[in-house]
């Protein structure tokens, strides 16, 4: 009994061996994981989009700005007067000067302007005073002061030229020119009007179209 079970069990074992037989002939299906595409940002193959043409535009200073600025001046101004640092304040009330022919506010500027020239002549610092005088020459002349223009010119020119400064005196020279230039503009029409009125001729066409 016992050899015939045994041969029962070689019997089932070489089957199930023979179901798992791998021969060289036999086809296997093989199956591969599908590939995973990148969909990663790459800047090499990224297609860069045509942007619009940006242009520059300069905006005029606003009537904000310049208040504002004018404010932060003036307390630094106040500031280093409190605190007696005389020569930055001089630098202040020059900018302050400067805000002010920004605006239009010709009598604030030459005061500010002869306020910053005060205290840079006592403090021998001839570069700012030379530079109020340009400045308070060019308000003289937009107001009509051409005699008085000329004048501030004059000292800082002399001023420049007692140190040598090469490029402060053609600056003046510079400005000067310009004022002369503008002298002789406004007073042409002055000119035509009072050679017109002189002139005979007219009054004489006017009487004999008359009659």
């Amino acid at each position: 009994m016992k050899i015939i079970v045994l041969v029962l069990l070689c019997l089932a074992t070489l089957s199930a061996s023979a179901q798992w037989d791998f021969s060289k002939d036999t086809k296997y299906t093989r199956y591969t994981i599908a590939q995973i595409k990148d969909h990663s940002f790459n800047p090499k193959k990224a297609e860069l989009r045509k942007l619009p043409k940006l242009y520059d535009y300069s905006l005029g200073t606003s009537e904000y700005y310049l208040e504002a600025a004018e404010n932060d001046v003036m307390k630094t101004a106040q500031h280093n007067m409190r605190f007696r640092a005389y020569n930055l304040a001089s630098y202040n009330f020059s900018d302050l000067a400067q805000l002010y022919v920004q605006q239009g506010r010709f009598s604030e500027a030459k005061w500010y302007y002869l306020q910053s020239s005060n205290i840079s002549r006592q403090q021998n610092n001839d570069k700012l005073t030379i530079a109020n005088l340009v400045q308070l020459a060019g308000i003289k002349a937009s107001i009509g002061d051409f005699m008085l223009a000329q004048d501030d010119l004059m000292e800082a020119r002399d001023m420049a030229s007692s140190h040598g400064w090469l490029i402060d005196l053609i600056a003046v020279e510079k400005k000067y020119k310009n004022i002369q230039i503008r002298r002789i503009m406004s007073a042409r029409p002055e000119m035509r009007y009072a050679s017109n009125a002189l002139d005979p001729a007219p009054l004489v066409t006017a009487a004999t179209g008359a009659l």
